[in-house]
């Protein structure tokens, strides 16, 4: 029998598969973190399903299991697509897993398990509508109405990272090369490798982006130009989603969400392109920070699921 009560998330990432038991609550009972085999599907395969015996010997109860994923799946094949761990990429992740462990399994993308965690009992705990951002190696989005996570016909909701830059400036054209294919998406401009490439083309110089915004905390001029422009690229993209999707909360997370003066700035800068006499959606930290993404694949099932 699944415990009513435990719900296990994991976390499937390109360094590590992190695991968490989480009561009706949202209180974590047990968290155990193993290495990612790189690039070995089946040894993936393999670590998830051991992580769980493990997770579940700890509490002693069958849990459900809800997985968070780079990429998503296809709904003409039901494999995964555009997953950076590109071991993924093509694989039937969910029938072999569910196979392997004799059980269903309930899967989204990572960004999407970042946004229902902080919908859930997170920064955005009880708002109608909620878009989550995670920027740091690369961009990605979620949407959630209500609790409830929309995915879309495609799979692809939320997905605002390979949208173009919104109203571009001239030395912002054709924009940079994504791995998509295309040139000039979002995620070329505000992931953090984007923050760098921007601030080295402008100052010659090669620094992280905690550096970045540790210089223009100290008053380093070039590095506060480089995060007023990043702030105002920022203001321009989320400004697209407030106009499409009119969200009562924006939820950041990734390394660039850790810059504090980011959630002043941002907002003071996208009144500008909202289409609207005033802007009452807010922008907030993750109240859960890096842990997000395992709750949300811990959420992944309801209470009234978890029972079966």
């Amino acid at each position: 029998m699944k415990d009513k009560k435990l719900r296990i998330g994991i976390d499937l990432g390109g360094t590590k598969i992190e695991g968490i038991v989480l009561d009706t609550g949202g209180f974590a009972i047990l968290r155990e973190r193993v290495p990612t085999p790189a690039g070995d599907y089946r040894g993936i395969l393999n670590t998830i399903r051991d992580l769980v015996t493990l997770l579940e010997s700890g509490v002693d109860k069958q849990c459900t299991v809800g997985i968070g994923m780079p990429g998503s799946f296809s709904r003409a094949s039901g494999r995964v697509k555009n997953s950076n761990s590109v071991c993924l990429n093509g694989q039937a992740l969910q029938r072999d897993l569910e196979l392997l462990m004799k059980r269903p399994l309930r899967f989204a993308n990572d960004a999407d398990c970042f946004t229902l965690s902080e919908a859930t009992d997170g920064a955005a705990a009880g708002a109608a509508v909620v878009f989550g951002v995670i920027a740091g190696t690369g961009t990605g989005g979620g949407i959630t109405v209500d609790g409830r996570l929309v995915a879309g016909p495609n799979g692809i909701a939320g997905e605002w990272g390979h949208n173009p830059l919104p109203w571009p400036r001239t030395d912002e054209l054709p924009g940079p090369d994504c791995y998509c294919g295309l040139k000039g998406c979002i995620e070329t401009w505000l992931s953090g490798p984007g923050l760098v490439r921007d601030f080295q083309a402008h100052h010659h110089e090669a620094v992280e982006a905690v550096e970045i915004s540790r210089r223009a905390q100290a008053g380093d001029s070039a590095a506060r130009l480089t995060l007023e422009l990043y702030f105002d690229r920022m203001a321009r993209a989320l400004a697209s989603i407030i106009n499409i999707l009119d969200p009562d909360v924006i939820v950041l997370g990734g390394g660039l969400s850790n810059i504090d003066y980011l959630y002043a700035a941002v907002p003071a800068c996208w009144q500008s392109y909202v289409f609207s006499d005033r802007v009452d959606t807010r922008l907030v930290p993750a109240r859960h920070g890096d842990s997000s993404g395992v709750r949300g694949a811990a959420w992944l099932w309801p209470a009234a699921a978890s029972s079966a």
